[in-house]
């Protein structure tokens, strides 16, 4: 049964982006079958996974507005055995075109709802911000993992965003959940790092996934390669730590109920 994971934190640069490209290649790598839906008007992770956002014909603004169906959109990554639904900056107009349409926060829902279920799992980048492409998401997805850095500001942003999953679960999306925070561009030499981490350990227990990963220059570089570290580096510290998370998401899933939506 398919996974529907958003990556979302509404503070940049927290490896929002690089975890959804690297994630999405570590598990297509374990044999699953994985979708990537690029919702940042910047097209970040679209590039990132080896396709021109300039050159796209249709994208994930053409889904929102339900132009044309998700399988007409979607294309294989550069790099890497997954798909890609791409964006560009013409997503950023997709928030203003919605805001007069009638159930415009299911907009992603209603259009991946069946195609998903051709796939282990979809991951979904959101933008760095609580609007309505990420509330898209959160509807869209069954659960959200959540990137970010041990430093003190990114607590707040946390508590903020705890928040937003709360009210979504309550009001639009009763199965949304958390399924993990993992601790980004970690420097175990660093003593705020490692209390920051030992807050999150104690507050979120074993929702803070066990996989760290490190500040690494190789999962820096690999998007100007258009594609995953696994990819540019397969050895670099950072492709082995997003195979390790695959790893362990893998095997949250195996364990899990299996319930049907």
């Amino acid at each position: 049964m398919v996974r529907i994971i958003a990556i979302a934190n509404q503070k940049g640069g927290v490896g929002k982006t690089t975890t959804c490209v690297n994630l999405a290649a570590s598990l297509a790598a374990t044999k699953r079958r994985v979708l990537l839906i690029d919702l940042d008007p910047q097209g970040n992770a679209t590039m990132g996974s080896g396709i021109n956002k300039k050159d796209l014909e249709l994208s994930a603004y053409d889904v929102l507005l339900h132009l044309c169906e998700v399988a007409e959109a979607v294309l294989p990554a550069g790099a890497g055995d997954f798909l890609v639904l791409p964006s560009n900056q013409e997503l950023a107009a997709a928030e203003v075109e919605l805001l007069g349409q009638e159930k415009r926060e299911f907009r992603l829902h209603d259009a991946i709802v069946k195609y998903a279920e051709e796939f282990d799992y979809v991951l979904i980048d959101c933008p760095p911000a609580i609007n309505m492409l990420t509330v898209n998401a959160l509807i869209a997805a069954d659960h959200v993992l959540i990137p970010m850095q041990c430093e003190y500001y990114a607590l707040e942003g946390l508590s903020a965003l705890v928040d937003t999953i709360n009210q979504i679960r309550d009001s639009a999306n009763p199965k949304l959940s958390i399924h993990g925070i993992l601790r980004t561009m970690f420097d175990p030499r660093n003593n705020l790092a490692n209390e920051v981490s030992a807050q999150l350990e104690q507050h979120f227990g074993d929702r803070v996934y066990r996989t760290v990963i490190p500040r690494n220059i190789r999962l820096a570089e690999a998007p100007s390669f258009g594609c995953p570290a696994l990819f540019h580096d397969k050895y670099s510290r950072g492709a082995l730590a997003y195979l390790a998370l695959a790893g362990e998401i893998n095997r949250r899933e195996s364990a899990a109920p299996r319930t049907h939506n």
